[in-house]
C-alpha cells in the first residue's frame, strides 16, 4: 500500500542526503519525495511517497523518528489531507493542433506559460490522478520533455488540529 509521510526536519546541509540514505540502506523504496522550506526558513517539510505493508511502514516510521534531524513524523494515509504535484510538460504544438491542445489545457485548468512556433510548455497542479490524466491526453501530441514534482500533502484544517 503507498502511504504519504510527511516530515518536519532541520534545514541543514546533509539532511536530505541522510534521509534517502536511511531508505536506500534499509531497502526502502522512495516513490516520490518533494521539499522545501516552511514558514520558518529552520525548518523544511519533506513529503515521501512509499510502499509496503504495515510492518515495513512501521519500521520506516521508527526509523525516520530516530533521525537526529528530524524534528516530527506524520504518515498522512488514512488521514484526511490534500495532496498536489506540479507537471511541467512541453507538447509539440504547431498551428494545428495548437487549439485542440489549449482545449485541453483549460478542461484541467493548467496554465500555458510559455509558447513557440513547435512547442507549448504547460503548467498542471493536482493529485495524481489529475496528472496523469492530462499526461494521457497529451501523449498523441507528442510530449517533448516532462518535469514533474514529487508529491507534497497537508492534512486538513479539523478542530483537533487548527
Amino acid at each position: 500500500m503507498r502511504h504519504t509521510i510527511s516530515l518536519l526536519v532541520k534545514n541543514r546541509f546533509g539532511v536530505l542526503a541522510h534521509i534517502a540514505g536511511m531508505f536506500g540502506a534499509r531497502a526502502y523504496n522512495i516513490e516520490s519525495l518533494s521539499v522545501g522550506e516552511t514558514e520558518d526558513p529552520n525548518i523544511s517539510r519533506m513529503t515521501i511517497i512509499t510502499s509496503g505493508d504495515e510492518r515495513v511502514i512501521e519500521q520506516v516510521l521508527k526509523q525516520l523518528n530516530k533521525q537526529i534531524d528530524v524534528i516530527k513524523v506524520q504518515d498522512l494515509t488514512g488521514e484526511e489531507f490534500v495532496q498536489r504535484e506540479l507537471l511541467l510538460i512541453k507538447v509539440n504544438a504547431d498551428s494545428s493542433k495548437r487549439s485542440e491542445i489549449v482545449e485541453i489545457s483549460d478542461l484541467f485548468r493548467a496554465k500555458i506559460i510559455d509558447v513557440s512556433n513547435r512547442y507549448l510548455i504547460i503548467e498542471v497542479t493536482g493529485d495524481r490522478s489529475k496528472v496523469d490524466a492530462i499526461i494521457k491526453l497529451l501523449t498523441p501530441f507528442g510530449i517533448k520533455e516532462l518535469a514533474r514534482t514529487g508529491a507534497v500533502g497537508m492534512i486538513r484544517s479539523s478542530k483537533d488540529n487548527e
